[in-house]
C-alpha cells in the first residue's frame, strides 16, 4: 500500500472508534444551520449558496459511524428543514436520509479525520444531496427543471471550502464513545 492509503483506509479498531455528543449539541447544531439556511439568505443574499444543514448531516453521520444512526440524523434533519421551508414536506427529508446513510457507510470504511478526505467527501455529497433533489422533483413532483452542472460544481466547491473549518470547531465538540 501507498502511504496514502494507509492514512486514509483505516485498518487498526482504534481508528474506528465512534463519537458522542452532548445532546445540546445534537439539537441546537443543526437547528442553528437550519435556521441559518432559512433566514441569513433573506438578509445576505450571497450566503444563500451554503447549504449548512447538508454540512452539519455529513459531519455527524462521519463522526458516528452507523448507517442507520447517519439515516436517522439525515432525515431528523431533513424533515426540520422541509418544514421550514416552501418545499413540499418529505424532499430534504428523503434526500439527507441517503445522504446519513451514505456518508455513515463511507466513514466505516475510510478514515475521516484526514482533511482531504473531509473536503472531498463534503463536495461529493454536495453533488449527490443536489443530483437526487433533482431526480426527485422530477419524478415525485413532475416538475420538469433543469440540472445546472456548472453552478452545482461551483457551488459544491464553496460548500466543500466552508465545511473544512466548520468541521474542526465542530471536531471540538466531540467526545469518545
Amino acid at each position: 500500500m501507498t502511504d496514502l492509503s494507509e492514512h486514509i483506509l483505516l485498518d487498526s479498531p482504534r481508528r474506528t472508534r465512534s463519537f458522542r455528543y452532548r445532546p445540546a449539541v445534537l439539537i441546537l447544531i443543526p437547528l442553528a444551520a437550519i435556521l441559518f439556511q432559512v433566514y441569513v439568505p433573506k438578509f445576505v443574499p450571497a450566503l444563500s449558496y451554503l447549504d449548512l444543514p447538508l454540512l452539519v448531516t455529513v459531519y455527524f453521520s462521519l463522526m458516528r459511524r452507523k448507517p442507520i444512526t447517519g439515516s436517522l440524523i439525515g432525515a431528523a434533519i431533513g424533515l426540520v428543514q422541509d418544514s421550514l421551508s416552501h418545499q413540499p414536506l418529505g424532499m430534504f427529508g428523503i434526500v439527507k436520509t441517503l445522504v446519513g446513510y451514505f456518508s455513515a457507510s463511507v466513514s466505516l470504511r475510510f478514515d475521516v479525520d484526514n482533511y482531504a478526505l473531509r473536503f472531498f467527501l463534503s463536495l461529493f455529497f454536495f453533488a449527490f444531496h443536489q443530483f437526487f433533489y433533482w431526480v426527485m422533483t422530477r419524478a415525485l413532483l413532475n416538475q420538469m427543471v433543469d440540472f445546472d452542472y456548472t453552478q452545482a460544481g461551483i457551488f459544491g466547491l464553496l460548500n466543500a471550502i466552508v465545511s473544512l473549518p466548520l468541521f474542526a470547531v465542530l471536531d471540538k465538540l466531540k467526545e469518545t464513545a
